[in-house]
């Protein structure tokens, strides 16, 4: 069912109705069978970004929509209650683009922001690795300085989606002469010398998503690829998951809402007892329920999202967002699979794919748990001065 949105403008309202409408026509009849054929959907991306929903949150002024977060975030829900594969891509992409909006250069931003958020090319975001996923200062792929201001980069980064599809890579490498833990940020362009994809990882969910390591063996970057100051690259990756949490939990919010709606349009047509379903208490309650789980996790990102858009910190309002949507999502999802019964069960409904492809939405950006701690961190810090 449409979803009743509070938006800003007539600009905001005219793009969700557009999103909506390429969503329906090109992302909705498509999905059950890419995901069942694990397809990555690259030519959706192309069309994604000639609409201009790739570049939404940045500015005019290198190609961007110039939209606030908040506008953005409900795009990619809309998207994601369609084909929750797509909508994490253009969260990862945004992601991706980050490094170079916020810590770039001005000759960075002017030449290559316009492609990267115009829709010409899909980005990656590389953090993790295989033994350092949440813990990202334990990071030891590295960059070592070449002497002439290049780099050369070895090593492997683990769970990259988009990893062998994507046309640049927003790579985070240790820079062992900063120091011990100094991390810094690299613009990596699959044509390198040394760069290669490993085979896509065989997932539960989101398969039309690829997610693979990329290998890096004695790959030579130029000197203008180093985004930020060396040794800061920590940094620039806390900040960008900060929003891409809030991009994680509008995908899980727009896979639940469809979740949702699977259920209860079941529940209106599905009889027993001599009455629908939806008439039961039991069913009723089980969707009263589920609703109120969307619509509680659609208030929180909004929340965390206007902060950001009113330049207020908002890290702590992300992890919470992150926690509750995601978390939602998990249950909704099971919810739904549980009134449709058996039949929630086969794969002639959608709702036994939403349940696998919620169960990751736990995990990355941070697991839930590691969400927790931030949290609980951000309440102690923030309770310091006052019980001072």
């Amino acid at each position: 069912m449409p979803v009743d949105r509070e938006l800003p403008t007539q600009e905001a309202a005219d793009l969700l109705a557009l999103t909506r409408e390429i969503a329906d026509a090109e992302l909705a009849p498509r999905a059950a069978q890419h995901e069942r054929e694990e397809r990555f959907p690259r030519e959706v991306f192309r069309l994604l970004g000639e609409a201009g929903l790739l570049g939404l949150p940045f500015g005019e002024d290198v190609g961007g929509g110039g939209q606030p977060y908040a506008v953005y975030l409900q795009v990619v829900e809309e998207l994601a209650a369609r084909w929750a594969s797509v909508a994490l891509g253009v969260s990862v992409h945004t992601l991706a683009c980050f490094p170079v909006d916020t810590a770039g250069t001005e000759a960075q931003r002017r030449e290559l922001l316009p492609a990267m958020v115009g829709g010409d090319l899909l980005g990656a975001y590389c953090l993790s690795e295989a033994h350092a996923g949440s813990d990202a200062a334990a990071m030891r792929a590295s960059a070592k300085d070449a002497g002439d201001g290049s780099w050369v980069a070895t090593g492997e980064k683990a769970w990259v989606t988009h990893g062998g599809h994507a046309d640049f890579y927003s790579t985070f490498l240790r820079t062992p002469d900063d120091g011990p833990r100094a991390i810094s940020c690299f613009h990596l362009t699959p044509d390198l010398p040394g760069f290669s994809p490993a085979k896509p990882e065989e997932k539960m969910g989101l398969t039309a998503s690829t997610t693979a390591a990329v290998r890096l063996d004695d790959v030579p970057v130029p000197a203008d690829r180093l985004v930020g100051e060396r040794g800061r690259g920590l940094g620039i990756a806390l900040a960008a998951l900060d929003s891409g949490r809030l991009g994680v939990s509008a995908v899980a919010v727009g896979l639940a809402q469809s979740a949702l709606d699977v259920a209860v349009a079941y529940a209106l047509e599905r009889e027993a007892f001599g009455k629908r379903i939806v008439d039961h208490q039991g069913v009723a309650f089980l969707l009263a329920d589920m609703a109120a789980a969307v619509e509680s996790a659609r208030a929180t990102y909004l929340v965390a999202a206007r902060r950001r858009d009113a330049g207020k910190p908002y890290a702590r309002q992300a992890s919470i967002a992150k926690l509750v949507a995601t978390d939602a999502a998990m249950k909704v999802t099971t919810d739904a699979v549980q009134v449709l019964g058996g039949a929630g069960y086969t794969r002639d409904h959608p709702a036994e794919r939403f349940m696998r492809e919620a169960k990751v939405m736990q995990i990355f950006e941070g697991t839930n748990q590691i969400q927790r701690m931030v949290i609980g961190r951000h309440l102690a810090k923030e309770a310091a001065p006052a019980a001072g």
